[in-house]
């Protein structure tokens, strides 16, 4: 089974196999790609609501790897699904990948290239430079505002 992130409604993804989605998915899409969600629900679709349990623990493992801040609900949610389902994961989005790859979900990529390795992110300050692990909204030293770095 697949899970059908929005690119892969966006640019026309094809496959034989089972799909689902969930249903946040459909309300990011407009004109042609919101009409291929609703002919492949038509078609058979599997809509999934997954548990909060299972929501939470993507959330974890997001902040985990530091990818919590870019993640939206409808991201978290399509990992969970993806998850619960053990199914591969269709989408495009890197910090998705990412954290699919610290939960063991498969992901096929659409239009992109696929991350090469798996990222815990680290975040420096603007201001004074310290680094931390945990992504905080200002640095706990300066109050200045902390951006994702690279760990490498």
């Amino acid at each position: 089974m697949q899970v059908l992130d929005s690119s892969a409604f966006i640019h026309e993804y094809h496959t034989d196999d089972q799909t689902a989605s969930i249903p946040l998915v459909a309300d990011e899409l407009e004109g042609e790609a919101s009409f291929r969600f609703d002919a492949m629900e038509g078609a058979g679709m599997h809509i999934h609501i997954p548990a909060s349990g299972t929501v939470e623990k993507i959330r974890r493992a997001a902040e985990e790897t530091g990818d919590r801040e870019t993640l939206s609900d409808t991201d978290i949610r399509l990992l969970a699904a993806a998850f619960e389902l053990d199914a591969t994961l269709v989408t495009d989005d890197y910090a998705m990948q990412n954290v699919a790859q610290r939960v063991n979900v498969t992901v096929n990529v659409i239009a992109q290239d696929g991350i090469d390795e798996q990222r815990n992110w680290r975040f420096q300050c603007q201001g004074c430079g310290r680094e931390f692990d945990e992504h905080k909204e200002r640095c706990p030293i300066c109050g200045t505002e902390l951006a994702r770095k690279n760990p490498a």
